[in-house]
């Protein structure tokens, strides 16, 4: 435990499509982090900061999933007003919330990625260059959505234009779907921790497979050859990496017959009996209440080191 005399203020809430799941990730780190800090939860319901919170008397953890939360805004906010908070900073959020330029960045690296096209806010999509490029299968989502909401899995490029139909103005990611295991680790300062196999009913990891209990079975540490564990824990740290991520992320990956792509780098996962990182970290020894203290640490070290 940290020699920690100031307040962790844990915010929750927001305005995205992930408001519920943020409201669970927020109420188990209060009452987690309660054990050993003092702390206080604000939920949010519009995209501001608080004004009653004193960045020289507090460190904040942002426990909001996408919009205004996860993208980077939220963390402009704090830097702009000088507090100290958890997870990546404002540069490396926005960078991987959005899904095709966390896919660019990966592919620089060397770490392989599903085949994928842009489909731009309002733009009709050309069915043939998709089928060519992408294969029979496509999976369908925003590039810069989370908890696989709004995902959508294609069985033909025929299907996307119904697939498009009353969804907006908004910016899809087209992939070729892996067919194979999906699997996701969490990446705690820069190392990889344990690999989560996720097998959901009817083979499809949405919103509603990932937060309804008893729609998924999730097995850790997952059961791999060794060469394709030290290939994921590799590419999720080289990702952690070149993305700019800080503190902490979940990666995630689907194992296809030419071995693991990258999906996603998720830089606030989701906090929750059923999330994946607390899994994570338990095939590295550490409970819920452990790994919370981990992730509050770095932001506690760096706000007593700008103290003296």
């Amino acid at each position: 435990m940290s020699e920690f005399s100031g307040e962790i203020v844990v915010l929750y809430g927001g305005v995205g499509a992930e408001r519920e799941v943020s409201i669970r990730t927020g109420t188990a780190l209060l009452n987690s982090l309660e054990i050993n800090h003092r702390v206080r939860g604000i939920e949010l319901s519009e995209a501001a900061l608080p004004g009653e919170i004193d960045p020289d008397k507090a460190v904040v953890f942002p426990a909001l999933h996408g919009e205004f939360g996860e993208d980077g805004v939220l963390q402009g906010l704090l830097d702009a007003k000088g507090f100290e908070y958890c997870g990546s900073d404002a540069e490396s959020s926005a960078l991987c919330m959005d899904k095709a330029r966390t896919k660019e960045r990966a592919i620089e690296a060397g770490i392989q990625c599903p085949e994928s096209l842009i489909l731009e806010a309002g733009s009709e999509p050309d069915l043939e260059e998709v089928a060519e490029r992408l294969g029979e299968r496509i999976v369908m989502k925003p590039v810069d959505g989370g908890s696989s909401h709004l995902l959508y899995i294609l069985d033909h490029a025929s299907e996307l234009k119904a697939a498009l139909e009353g969804q907006g103005a908004r910016r899809w990611l087209l992939e070729s779907f892996v067919d194979g295991r999906e699997v996701s680790i969490g990446v705690l300062n820069g190392q990889g921790m344990g690999i989560v196999e996720i097998v959901p009913e009817g083979g499809v990891y949405d919103y509603e497979h990932k937060y309804t209990n008893g729609k998924t079975e999730y097995r850790w540490p997952a059961v791999l050859e060794e060469m394709a564990e030290a290939t994921i824990r590799h590419a999720a740290e080289t990702a952690f990496a070149v993305c700019g991520c800080r503190d902490f992320a979940r990666v995630d990956f689907r194992i296809g017959p030419q071995g693991p792509c990258l999906l996603e780098i998720n830089t606030i996962p989701g906090l929750t009996s059923e999330s994946l990182l607390p899994k994570s970290a338990d095939c590295r020894g550490l409970s819920f209440d452990d790994l919370a203290e981990e992730l509050v640490l770095p932001a506690i070290n760096r706000f007593q080191r700008r103290a003296k």
